[in-house]
């Protein structure tokens, strides 16, 4: 994957975006110095780059009722190419499974989990998780409570 080059002004513009992804072209193009028509050309061209993937609403997931959070390690039996991909369009599947990372170390896999509570975290993993063929292990951890939780990419300031 290529890395793109930013400018200082793309930068503020990334930065500016990510504090409000619903700030106007006007006061964005305010915000980096620039006038409306060059600012919306380069978020334009970000866009179309792939740097901004997307926009999106951010949810408070207890208002919604949903205050448990579960780090789940898995251990498959066997790596290989078929259950790797078995197990990851799985999971995709699973709509309490809010990160996926294929992982180094002591597990393959390590899913963030997000439901309303320890009985419906009990259902997940019975009822569907251990279902997937092919695992070996399972280690749960229960968040208390976030103490850093980001969705601003750090973006140097180059």
């Amino acid at each position: 994957m290529t890395e793109i080059q930013l400018s200082a002004t793309d930068r503020k513009m990334l930065a500016a975006l990510q504090e409000n992804g619903r700030i106007t072209n006007q006061d964005l193009s305010e915000r980096v110095g620039l006038s409306p028509s060059p600012c919306l050309r380069r978020l334009r061209a970000l866009e179309e780059s792939g740097v901004i993937a997307g926009y999106t609403a951010l949810l408070d997931p207890a208002k919604l009722g949903l205050s448990v959070t579960a780090f789940v390690r898995v251990r498959l039996e066997r790596q290989d190419d078929r259950r790797l991909e078995q197990f990851e369009r799985t999971v995709a599947s699973f709509p309490e499974v809010m990160d996926c990372y294929l992982m180094t170390g002591d597990c393959d896999y390590q899913l963030r989990v997000l439901v309303p509570s320890l009985d419906a975290f009990e259902d997940f993993l019975r009822q569907r998780l251990t279902r997937i063929e092919g695992i070996s292990q399972l280690t749960t951890s229960f968040g208390l409570r976030p103490v850093v939780n980001r969705t601003a990419v750090p973006i140097d300031a180059g």
